[in-house]
């Protein structure tokens, strides 16, 4: 639309193998939700996405970047996430950068971390594989024999921690 050359129609743009950004999946790869524009609900993208508005509901997408401007308000899970708004609520990312500009109140859980000096935080930080375990051993059984028999409720249940 802005960049095109003339003479150059929009299906040629899209169907040219040098434009990488549109001959990724044959459509566009990110999805912008402007600064004018207010979500309730949840959302999925695919792709990754760009927020500036604000969104009351959680997000699942492969990478989020989020504006200075923007507020979300719910649980966030995406492969790298870039956060530099009002986040209230859980994040589940495997990269994670949480600029000087953020604002999150909510428990974290990541692979790779990066916090610029001045964010602000406010929750629980987990790496993936310590949150992994944890729920691991949250749901771990009791031993083989004591699963034979039905236990009584007043006998205590054991639960193995790793």
């Amino acid at each position: 639309m802005f960049s095109k050359k003339p003479g150059e129609s929009p299906n040629s743009r899209a169907n040219n193998p040098e434009n990488s950004m549109a001959s990724r999946n044959g459509n566009s790869t990110f999805s912008v939700i402007g600064s004018d524009v207010s979500i309730k609900g949840d959302v999925t993208a695919s792709a990754d996405l760009h927020v500036d508005g604000s969104i009351e509901g959680d997000i699942s997408c492969a990478a989020l970047v989020q504006g200075e401007t923007s507020t979300i308000t719910g649980k966030i899970e995406a492969q790298s996430a870039r956060l530099a708004g009002k986040v209230s609520g859980s994040i589940r990312a495997r990269e994670l950068v949480v600029l000087r500009s953020a604002r999150i109140e909510g428990d974290v859980s990541y692979d790779a971390l990066t916090i610029e000096q001045g964010a602000h935080v406010e929750g629980h930080f987990a790496h993936n594989a310590a949150s992994t375990q944890a729920r691991a051993a949250q749901t771990a059984t009791v031993s083989p024999t004591a699963e034979a028999k039905p236990a009584s409720p007043d006998e205590p249940k054991l639960h193995l921690a790793s």
